[in-house]
């Protein structure tokens, strides 16, 4: 259909805003804004001699939408006051009866009820690019720091603030300190049992006083003004073993923040600052999002060094002869007893790239184990009653148990890419 006979049927219809007039024929032209192809389409009418149609006041398909632009705009300006971002978006919700007229239009003028553009990509271009003239940030496709939704129906702007993420790497300086916070099993996390305080938690609700969550995440939340931070680490410790050595990855996720840009040095400080010897930190940086995936899915081997104590005397040769098989053996794990009660019973296998040991006394050693992800190392020295094969009590013939596991490295193959890929600062989206 030629553009000006389109015009004269769409004007044919009510009052229509010069950005109405326009839309439907969005894709007829580039360059131009839709308002300013419908300013064009009444020109080009009055100069063929046509009726000179002026632009209304009022607009039977956009209900006056298009005119309050520049309103909307201000109100997310005023909305975004409180936050800090580098990033945004805007969306709309359309009620059902505009998009009814905008059909309806493109039905009297003979148009396909696909042409052009929806009113929602128009208000979320026009209203963004007035957005973006008064606040210094970029609109953002993937995932930006903040996201507005213009509710046509409801009159309203609603706020969506993105989580900001700081990645580092912990230690873990004192034993019987879980990772996250550890919920008491018998009361529910309530504190009470049948009224009285819980015996398992000391009325508390948790089964440990700290956990390595409690003595960071909290920090980081308070220093970007957020509503609350979730921990995340690539896998973890047991609650009784020491994480040492480079320390083990982390990402800590901060809700609702009101601030982004901070000093990560100091951060890091006031992290220590407050575990208080605990728990410490190091090579904290803002990253985005993805990390908190690559982090928890990082394939890390681990070097472990272990108390060993048996239950009877052991010859050096005997013990030496034990470490080389297991030395880069294959192990076969079923699930452990300790943790069958959480996990699925299944048979693992796992390898052991390398372990050296000696004894400390005859009942005694000291065993340093650099294993496979998920290889149960306790499990490797104390056999779990035949559920791990082989192990150092079936090779020994002498039961032997870890009485102090210190966990000394954590590393993945790819993690160089994963601590630069992700920077916060180097991202160009």
């Amino acid at each position: 259909m030629d553009v000006l006979s389109y015009a004269r049927d769409a004007l044919a219809t009510g009052p229509l805003c010069d950005a109405c007039l326009g839309r439907p024929v969005a894709d007829r032209s580039f360059g131009l804004t839709n308002a300013e192809r419908g300013r064009g389409l009444r020109t080009a009418l009055a100069l063929a001699a046509d009726d000179p149609f002026e632009p209304p006041e009022d607009c039977w398909v956009c209900e006056g939408v298009c005119a309050g632009f520049d309103e909307w705009a201000d109100r997310i300006v005023d909305a975004l006051e409180p936050y800090e971002f580098d990033t945004y978006q805007v969306g709309t919700r359309v009620p059902p009866l505009l998009e009814e007229n905008a059909s309806l239009l493109r039905d009297d003028a003979g148009l396909e009820d696909d042409a052009g553009e929806p009113l929602k990509r128009e208000v979320n271009r026009e209203v963004g690019k007035r957005v973006g003239a008064r606040v210094d940030a970029e609109v953002g496709f993937e995932r930006p720091d903040v996201q507005l939704l213009v509710d046509l129906d409801a009159d309203s702007v609603d706020v969506q603030v993105n989580s900001a993420f700081v990645y580092g790497r912990y230690r873990k300086l004192e034993r019987d300190i879980p990772q996250t916070e550890w919920p008491c099993n018998d009361c529910n996390a309530t504190g009470t049992v049948d009224g009285e305080p819980c015996d398992g938690c000391d009325g508390t609700g948790y089964r440990y006083d700290e956990s390595v969550e409690e003595l960071t995440a909290p920090v980081v939340a308070d220093a970007m003004d957020g509503r609350e931070a979730v921990f995340h680490g690539a896998g973890r410790e047991d609650v009784d073993a020491l994480m040492l050595g480079t320390g083990r990855p982390f990402v800590i996720e901060v809700k609702e923040p009101r601030t982004r840009a901070v000093d990560v040095e100091s951060l890091q400080t006031e992290i220590n600052d407050f575990a208080d010897g605990n728990v410490e930190v190091e090579g904290l940086k803002a990253v985005t999002h993805e990390m908190v995936e690559r982090v928890k899915e990082l394939d890390a081997s681990k070097t472990y060094r272990m108390d060993v104590e048996f239950a009877a005397s052991v010859d050096p040769v005997a013990l030496q002869d034990a470490l080389a098989d297991l030395d880069g053996a294959t192990i076969e794990q079923r699930t452990p007893n300790r943790v069958a009660h959480r996990r699925g019973d299944i048979v693992r296998t796992r390898d052991v790239y390398d372990i050296d040991g000696k004894l400390d006394d005859d009942t005694h050693a000291t065993i340093e184990i650099h294993g496979e992800g998920g290889l149960y190392v306790k499990e490797l020295v104390s056999g779990d009653e035949g559920r791990t094969e082989p192990s150092l009590t079936g090779l020994l013939g002498v039961d032997a148990e870890v009485t102090a596991l210190d966990v000394l490295t954590v590393e993945g193959e790819d993690e160089p890419f994963i601590e630069d890929r992700f920077l916060r600062d180097a991202e160009t989206e």
